[in-house]
């Protein structure tokens, strides 16, 4: 009988692997739409916020509902009509498609965001990542790892 060796290669260093390699699709409004059809679709994904892009795919910014709801709402502008751009938050952060893991999560942690878009340097929307996403490969790392080296029964 063969003896099958482990791949190891799944347990290279996680942490420096670039962004886009663990992004996930990114759902995102457009800046032309009027703060309804932006509240509609956030209802519907059951989000609270959403990156915003123009025609080329470009990353604006977010909205959050709450805020489309205080502002819209509360000063009395007709949500059906009132456009999203004007209440798109512009300082969020982001990052880019090759930075490492780990600076993305340095940088939310920093941010105390659990989600950030991924951009390419030229700001196109290609993606997110989130913080527990990234410590979930981390656990499953650790265990493999374990299972690697022979510490453990079970593999991941």
């Amino acid at each position: 009988m063969e003896q099958i060796e482990r791949n190891h290669s799944w347990g290279a260093n996680f942490e420096a692997r670039p962004v886009k390699d663990i992004i996930e699709p990114a759902k995102s409004i457009l800046n032309k739409v009027s703060v309804k059809v932006a509240l509609d679709e956030m209802q519907a994904r059951a989000i609270d916020s959403s990156p915003v892009i123009d025609q080329r795919g470009e990353l604006l910014g977010t909205v959050s509902k709450n805020k489309m709801n205080r502002e819209v709402g509360g000063l009395g502008h007709d949500p059906k009509t009132e456009p999203v751009e004007t209440h798109i938050e512009k300082n969020n952060p982001y990052c880019f498609e090759d930075q490492t893991v780990v600076e993305a999560e340095q940088m939310m942690l920093n941010a105390k965001v659990g989600e950030v878009p991924v951009v390419t340097r030229e700001k196109l929307l290609v993606g997110t990542i989130n913080i527990e996403s990234i410590a979930q490969k981390k656990r499953r790392k650790k265990r493999f790892m374990r299972w690697v080296s022979g510490t453990s029964e079970i593999p991941p």
